[in-house]
């Protein structure tokens, strides 16, 4: 989640066109990689994603011939470029389609299409999909044989003033998303163990994956800060509310660290190490709440869900973006995806109540029936090679779910915020089994 001048939960942010945004997401690869002189004519510049690598698009060629024409041309426009495509980046043909490999270039990826749906060849992937899943005997568990990761959101414990996903109200306890995410994956595994899933935390402590830290990035954030035309930027900032922070060289550093560098490396473990066939990221929404010592608490209290789609027309102009967007695509992660998440929305509507969140940028797309699903590209739900669900419910910052989390978890039920209730944590793990297990008796043979 991406923050400004104070805490910034996801509700309210859509790719800031400021200092960050602007030189955070387009950046040259020779700057990324430490090079130092400039690119020739002989080796074009290409732009990449801040710290992004340049993909290997031969990755791509087992999709030959695996979906047709409409079935591409569908996802394209309907989920994955719904805001447009720059000129040239992406040409359809009745037979093929050619995506550009670098900007600058023109060197194109060309892939062909099946000339049919009959005619389709097999998807070969890393995940597998509950619908292809063997049917399980009579007494084995409904989710047997399928994998899945929890990736608790942010970091939590020492590191969440730095998330600024942490606030404090007097002498309560601070409310640190983190540390707020971790405990719902806790409670949640067993119960998904329990149905016959093997799952997985993405993280199990509050400590970052990432073996990096905020110094490691002081040239990349000077060099981001020159430049945004910060010729001599200041060292630090005077707290959260500093509204020239952006233009400081540590929030540059902590921004690479715990947003990018951090992300990126749960990536690598999940596509690498744990390969599971669902990742469903844990998180909880904040409506803005000021000084983090003094904050702001609000009535405002409403889920949603995320999955990958929706790329902003800059985006698809990054080259690691235009080829993560056609792996997802082309592994039909989507419906997987879609068909999950209105599950878990049903699911988790039912148990808190909550009305769907609406989006008030043009950053996302609505996608299903529900009203509680949106598409929108984050990098996690685009760098995790298998289906992803993003969940976002309950406000932090709302009255309800602070006294809630004041509350901490517990069995059984209790009287809490004026009403006899399971915890908060319980509440949110048993509607993302529950929703999980709905859609395993839908599509499962």
């Amino acid at each position: 989640m991406i923050v400004l001048n104070f805490a910034i939960p996801t509700t309210m942010f859509v790719r800031r066109l400021t200092l960050a945004a602007a030189v955070l997401l387009l950046v040259s690869s020779a700057a990324r990689s430490g090079a130092t002189t400039e690119p020739t004519t002989d080796e074009p510049a290409r732009t990449l994603s801040t710290l992004g690598q340049q993909p290997d698009w031969r990755e791509l060629e087992p999709y030959q011939e695996t979906i047709t024409h409409d079935e591409f041309v569908h996802l394209l426009n309907d989920v994955y470029c719904t805001h447009g495509i720059g000129a040239g980046l992406i040409q359809v043909a009745p037979d093929e389609v050619r995506v550009l490999k670098a900007k600058g270039t023109c060197d194109y990826f060309t892939l062909h299409f099946a000339r049919s749906k009959s005619e389709r060849h097999p998807i070969d992937r890393t995940w597998t999909p509950p619908s292809a899943l063997s049917k399980p005997p009579v007494d084995a568990k409904p989710l047997s044989g399928f994998q899945i990761a929890l990736d608790p959101g942010h970091l939590g414990g020492r590191w969440a003033r730095m998330e600024e996903r942490w606030f404090q109200i007097k002498n309560a306890a601070p409310v640190t998303e983190g540390d707020l995410t971790l405990k719902v994956a806790q409670l949640l595994a067993p119960k998904l163990e329990s149905l016959g899933a093997k799952v997985s935390l993405v993280r199990s402590k509050t400590e970052p994956l990432t073996p990096s830290r905020p110094p490691d990035f002081r040239a990349l954030a000077l060099e981001l800060l020159h430049d945004a035309g910060v010729e001599k930027p200041r060292e630090d900032f005077d707290g959260p509310a500093d509204p020239e922070k952006e233009r400081t060289v540590r929030w540059q550093e902590e921004l690479l660290f715990y947003r990018n560098s951090e992300i990126r490396r749960r990536a690598k473990r999940v596509n690498d190490r744990l390969k599971p066939d669902l990742v469903l990221c844990l998180h909880f929404n904040a409506e803005a709440w000021g000084d983090p010592a003094a904050p702001t608490l609000v009535q405002e209290n409403h889920l949603h869900l995320l999955v990958n789609g929706s790329y902003l027309p800059v985006e698809l102009e990054l080259d690691d973006q235009r080829f993560e967007m056609l792996h997802k695509l082309l592994s039909r992660a989507y419906p997987e995806e879609l068909g999950l998440a209105e599950s878990i929305a049903a699911a988790m509507a039912k148990a808190t109540g909550l009305p769907p969140y609406h989006y008030k940028t043009d950053n996302v797309t609505p996608v299903g029936t529900s009203g509680y699903v949106y598409a929108r590209n984050l990098m996690a739900t685009r760098l995790y090679r298998c289906p992803t669900v993003y969940l976002e419910p309950y406000v932090m910052n709302s009255s309800e779910v602070f006294d809630r989390v004041q509350a901490g978890d517990y069995k059984g039920r209790r009287s809490v915020a004026g009403k006899n209730r399971a915890s908060i944590f319980r509440e949110y793990a048993d509607a993302v089994a529950e929703g999980v297990l709905a859609y395993f008796k839908k599509v499962r043979p």
